[in-house]
């Protein structure tokens, strides 16, 4: 009987190592990517150096056939190929553009075609629902519902919401100042019910919650901390779940999926969606077109006779 040898993966030389390491010094200095984001890279990178050692190559002598190679016998999903070509086209993009005369063998490697997944958007009146669950008598639950009122009526990402500080939001004029992605700064209307929340809020649950002290987040913990991404979700999830909405119909971004396809339902102009949501290019708003039309298409095959 033959015994089962593990094979151990090719160790990633020093140099390698240190070019690794160089390239998300470099990118995280120069592009500011997430932890995460770095993470990812970083371990595309060492799977692809582990094995280029098999074929005696380094991660800079690698050409194209060996990168085409790796891809053809590396079976993943399409999202992780997709990101792992991100991370090899960065970093040769890299070497090319810091040293004249470098070939960069990730340019004629055909990117993978992405299947087009649409934003999930709850019916307005799974959103009433939801933004009614929280026990607004109780210091978290109003803090909840003021989060939940925000975040639907100017379609904040998750991450914007937590991160808002105090001092963004302007009581006069009811609007927010936020910092979006890439670090560029929009301004966004609140709306007069989520302002009446926000406004209750600061007056009654957030002095409680900041215990004697100051802090800069608009939205605080019941340590007197601000938000995290990962509480919101909770609590978003948490909600969804007590009013009767299907866990797997949720996603950290529902409310703000629900906010431009509702905004779009009631005829708002898609030049105005896109400056509200903080996108820099229209292609990536004109997704919520499809998710209007396929709302459309449902609720005519739902009630019409023929349909």
């Amino acid at each position: 009987m033959k015994e089962n040898i593990r094979k151990e993966p090719a160790p990633i030389s020093d140099a390698d190592q240190q070019e690794i390491a160089a390239f998300i010094e470099r990118i995280w200095s120069e592009d500011g990517l997430a932890e995460r984001t770095l993470d990812a890279y970083k371990q595309d990178l060492e799977t692809l150096a582990r094995w280029l050692a098999t074929r005696g190559r380094q991660l800079r002598t690698a050409q194209r056939e060996d990168l085409s190679a790796f891809h053809g016998s590396q079976p993943v999903a399409v999202r992780s190929m997709a990101r792992r070509q991100s991370a090899f086209r960065r970093y040769y993009a890299s070497l090319a553009r810091n040293e004249p005369g470098f070939d960069d063998p990730t340019l004629l490697i055909e990117r993978p075609k992405m299947p087009r997944s649409l934003p999930k958007a709850l019916a307005e009146r799974e959103v009433e629902g939801l933004l009614h669950a929280p026990d607004v008598s109780a210091t978290l639950g109003l803090r909840d519902r003021a989060m939940l009122e925000l975040m639907y009526a100017s379609g904040l990402r998750v991450s914007e919401l937590v991160e808002l500080p105090l001092a963004a939001l302007n009581m006069r004029q009811g609007v927010l100042r936020v910092t979006g992605k890439g670090g560029k700064d929009r301004l966004v209307p609140v709306g007069e019910v989520a302002m009446e929340y926000i406004q209750t809020y600061l007056a009654q649950a957030r002095p409680a919650l900041a215990k004697g002290r100051q802090p800069a987040a608009l939205f605080l913990s019941k340590r007197g901390e601000g938000m995290t991404r990962q509480m919101f979700w909770t609590l978003v999830k948490r909600y969804a779940v007590a009013v009767g909405i299907n866990a797997k119909r949720i996603s950290p971004h529902v409310l703000r999926h629900s906010f431009a396809t509702h905004l779009l339902n009631h005829g708002a102009d898609l030049r105005a969606l896109q400056m509200l949501l903080g996108h820099s290019a229209l292609s990536t708003t004109q997704i919520y077109t499809l998710v209007a039309k396929e709302g459309l298409k449902r609720l005519h095959a739902q009630h019409h006779p023929r349909g």
